[in-house]
């Protein structure tokens, strides 16, 4: 007979925390505190949960450094040192993964000369180009296409409809959703004359006396190079870069409809929220975070370490360790004394035309 879930004793080996109570007992799936049942491991991480776990019927948590656990009715616990770092390997232990098949399914479309690791899985509807080199263990999902000489490292798990263009490289364990688009071409187009845009940038707004022009397509003759663990999130897309290759480097993660443009150079370690749009040829260096619809203009470097809070657009280079906020982006302390003073603004106006009244003793109104 199948063992189903896992024991909390191999939980809390697999995670480096401390197991408490009865460590036999076993867990199928994880659950928030209210509505876990006997047969879930509650994720209860921090003090804020302890009401709710009454309401569930777990035996087993997940809690926080401090916690009582028996004093909460439970069975048996595991507690971490870090109870969110630990949700990382717990999380890995209990996924249950998409179904997807063992092997190369019959409606797959694989040329004779791409190379296939060893145990590779091919979805339904598939397609892998000439010349493409997947690495062992890797998992290409349903609808998926890869291009002519890409090549993948070991491990990698594209979920359905991912599509890899030509001649892009690819470390180990990639990761990338449903609907990431890897390889595009990038948005680069010239004009036979300067253009209202150039003339404009150069004067700072005045396009003076340019005329409109048709746009000259610039095409894409790099790739796309990806490092090691790198994940891409869904519906996300990163452009091949003009000449040179667009970069991301190792263990870099980028999340849910983002926008990586030509020749933009990411570094190690970096964090893309939903939403960032990086313009062409933008260099961001390592552990780089950037929030949520942040925005950066074309031809600037981010140094290392910066952060940037959600919305924030860099019109010009950061330097490294800044945390920056804001429209234009700045430093983020002087970003909120900016905005106290601004809402403080209509008040500051009524004192003054108050001031003036009483001043000038007229009723005038400025």
């Amino acid at each position: 007979m199948k063992t189903v879930g896992h024991s909390v004793k191999d939980i809390a080996a697999a995670i480096g925390a401390d197991a408490h109570g009865d460590t036999s007992l076993r867990v199928e799936h994880a659950a928030e505190p209210g509505s876990a049942g006997p047969n879930d491991i509650a994720m209860a991480t921090n003090a804020s949960y302890a009401e709710t776990l009454a309401d569930g019927h777990a035996k087993v948590a997940l809690l926080w450094d401090g916690a009582d656990w028996q004093a909460l009715g439970l069975k048996a616990a595991i507690i971490p040192r870090r109870p969110r770092y630990a949700m990382s390997g717990l999380t890995r232990l209990l996924d249950r993964g998409q179904g997807y098949g063992a092997g190369i399914h019959p409606s797959a479309v694989v040329d004779p000369s791409a190379e296939l690791g060893e145990g590779v899985s091919v979805g339904p509807l598939a397609v892998i180009s000439a010349g493409a080199k997947i690495g062992a263990g890797s998992i290409i999902g349903p609808q998926c296409f890869i291009g002519w000489d890409v090549e993948m490292g070991a491990d990698a798990f594209l979920r359905e409809h991912v599509s890899i263009g030509a001649r892009v490289k690819i470390g180990d364990r990639f990761m990338a959703q449903p609907g990431a688009r890897i390889g595009g071409d990038g948005f680069s187009y010239t004009t036979p004359e300067p253009s209202s845009v150039e003339t404009a940038r150069a004067t700072l707004g005045d396009q003076r006396d340019s005329k409109g022009q048709a746009w000259a397509r610039i095409h894409s003759l790099g790739a796309v190079t990806l490092g090691d663990d790198v994940e891409v999130g869904s519906n996300c897309t990163i452009d091949c870069g003009t000449i040179r290759d667009t970069k991301i480097g190792n263990r870099t993660k980028i999340d849910n409809l983002v926008q990586v443009g030509h020749n933009c150079v990411i570094g190690d370690d970096c964090l893309l929220c939903g939403h960032v749009g990086l313009a062409g040829s933008v260099k961001v260096g390592n552990n780089v975070v950037l929030g949520g619809q942040v925005g950066v203009s074309d031809n600037i470097f981010i140094g290392d370490g910066v952060i940037a809070g959600g919305g924030s657009k860099l019109l010009s280079n950061v330097p490294a360790g800044r945390t920056v906020l804001g429209y234009p982006a700045v430093k983020m302390d002087t970003h909120i004394e900016t905005y106290k003073i601004q809402r403080r603004l209509p008040r500051l106006v009524r004192d003054i035309a108050a001031l003036q009244k009483a001043v000038f003793k007229s009723d005038a109104k400025d």
